[in-house]
């Protein structure tokens, strides 16, 4: 296996660095600076070994200082060449991060962390395709990947599910960047493997039958690709009926099922006072199962009075949180007495390895997201974890992995919250009883800094906030560098992914899909003709007409 590079792939020297700095490169002058892309992967060539990085800056430096001052007349083309090859230059700053071997142990062994740094004056190249596979692995037909490098249209990238779905991951990035996108991407790739089975709680109806691109067509989701493997969930019947999705479940949530804890959640969202959040503990000692409704049912300033002196409470306290509360009696799904059993349901479909995308029609009021996000997360994972203890105790095998997606992560991850929630103790459990979270969010600098350190990968689109920047990188080596890189990324369809599930961090240019074409390049050739078929019965149509 050669190694070798063209030699138009060189770009230029080394000429300082460090081990925690990197390295700093002075481009050849056939090297054009407008050439270099932040996020590029190169390699250096040096004495003993190779090593692959990648540039995180590019500036111009001159030889002589006064030339910054009184730059010479370069409007004679001469003149011009001259002074780029002799007194300007452009220079890379390049942080490496892998040793590639050149020799069969080296590449049998395959990349190791950086050690050490080049000698002077190592030759620094462009990484060729065969590098980046060396470094990322290649892809097989049938394995899922995410995207290609930058400027590497034909070089796959592939990200190790199995080491994804052992932690809990994220995706980040402002409004409009193509989280959305990129998720529904991260969940086909988890169904075409079999990594984990999926629990989806889909505020927007974007990731069950169908959603929509970037550009605002329409794109099959979960459902319509794997319609042996996706069940979806539905909290609004009606809704789902108009969008003609055939829900496998109408979800309903009886009063009784809601318990004190899942208030809790609700402080932020319905401004409640801390006496006010701990009331409901007192209301369900007093009232028993049925504490919500009851409570609701209590009308009058006199009844609230005598309730609060029974209670010990406060009048005033008492009061608001019930007209807080009283939002809830307009959520059409919270009945007195759920029909049926929306968890046992939920986890029916897990065990057979179907993963359930939960569809909140047009319930996206973020009150009902967390209200039945967590009050459904809560119950799933004491199942779990009550399955996991049992396995471990019998010797048999283990639940199967499970992922739950949820979006506006900040909202059950807050630093006041995260601590007391579900969603942070699974987040720092690291799939101890064999779930984990994929969580979405634009504001990652409202999520826990204990909770963002405890995320296995990452996978970041453009951020220009510099604390939510600030968050995303929390605990990573090489902080600054890839900090400017991230600042860098275009605003759609380019995403930098680091953590767990890939050997070093990398900037792609996620992987298309909406088109016939796509479909079939994502393994669903049966999708992509049904598609076509489709499209060519209403051309016939048409043409016939």
């Amino acid at each position: 296996m050669s190694l070798e590079q063209p030699k138009d792939n060189r770009l230029g020297i080394v000429v300082s660095g460090s081990v925690t700095r990197g390295v700093e490169v002075k481009l050849d002058s056939s090297s054009l600076v407008e050439g270099m892309v932040v996020g590029r992967y190169v390699t250096i060539q040096g004495e003993r070994q190779r090593f692959f990085g990648m540039i995180t800056d590019v500036s111009l430096e001159v030889i002589d200082p006064r030339l910054a001052i009184t730059p010479p007349d370069v409007s004679d083309p001469f003149i011009a060449e001259v002074v780029a090859g002799t007194s300007t230059y452009g220079k890379l700053h390049v942080r490496p991060m892998l040793t590639i071997g050149s020799d069969a142990m080296s590449i049998l062994e395959g990349p190791q962390p950086v050690k050490t740094v080049p000698a002077h004056f190592s030759a620094v190249e462009l990484a060729s395709q065969q590098d980046v596979e060396q470094v990322f692995g290649q892809v097989s037909e049938g394995q899922f990947w995410i995207g290609t490098p930058l400027d590497m249209i034909e070089t796959k990238v592939r990200l190790d599910l199995g080491e994804l779905t052992k932690r809990s991951n994220g995706v980040f990035g402002k409004s409009g960047t193509g989280k959305t996108f990129l998720t529904r991407l991260l969940l086909m790739g988890i169904l075409q493997e079999g990594a984990a089975a999926n629990l989806v709680f889909d505020m927007h109806s974007e990731y069950g039958w169908e959603g929509y691109s970037e550009g605002g067509r329409k794109v099959k989701a979960l459902k319509q690709l794997f319609p042996t493997k996706v069940a979806v969930f539905a909290l609004d019947e009606e809704n789902a009926r108009r969008r003609q999705v055939s829900a496998d479940f109408i979800v309903k949530i009886g009063y009784d099922e809601i318990e004190p804890e899942d208030i809790v959640m609700l402080s932020e969202t319905l401004n409640l006072t801390e006496a006010a959040a701990q009331a409901p503990y007192r209301l369900a000692r007093h009232f028993g199962g049925q504490w919500l409704e009851s409570f609701l049912n209590v009308e009058g300033r006199e009844e609230v009075g005598e309730l609060a002196a029974s209670l010990g409470e406060h009048e005033a306290t008492l009061a608001a949180l019930r007209r807080r509360l009283e939002t809830l009696r307009r959520l059409p799904f919270l009945v007195a007495h759920a029909p049926d059993n929306s968890v046992k349901r939920i986890l029916e479909y897990l065990d057979r390895g179907i993963s359930v995308v939960l569809e909140f029609g047009r319930h996206t009021d973020i009150a009902a997201y967390i209200l039945v996000a967590n009050l459904l997360t809560r119950r799933i994972h004491a199942q779990y974890r009550e399955r996991t203890e049992r396995a471990m105790g019998e010797d048999r095998a283990l639940p199967r992995p499970l992922v739950i997606t949820i979006e506006e992560a900040h909202k059950f991850l807050s630093p006041e919250i995260a601590r007391q929630t579900i969603f942070g103790t699974i987040a720092r459990e690291m799939r101890k009883y064999n779930v984990t979270l994929l969580v979405i969010d634009q504001r990652p600098s409202g999520i826990d800094e204990e909770v963002m350190s405890q995320l296995g990968t990452k996978i970041t689109c453009l951020l220009d906030n510099e604390r939510d920047i600030d968050s995303v990188l929390t605990g990573v080596v090489g902080k600054s560098e890839l900090k400017a890189v991230l600042a860098k990324l275009d605003t759609k369809q380019q995403a930098l992914i680091f953590g767990h599930a890939v050997p070093m961090p990398v900037v792609v240019r996620t992987r298309e899909y909406g088109s016939a074409e796509s479909y079939k390049d994502l393994g669903f050739r049966e999708a992509a003709e049904l598609k076509r078929r489709a499209e060519q019965d209403i051309e016939e149509l048409w043409g016939e007409s």
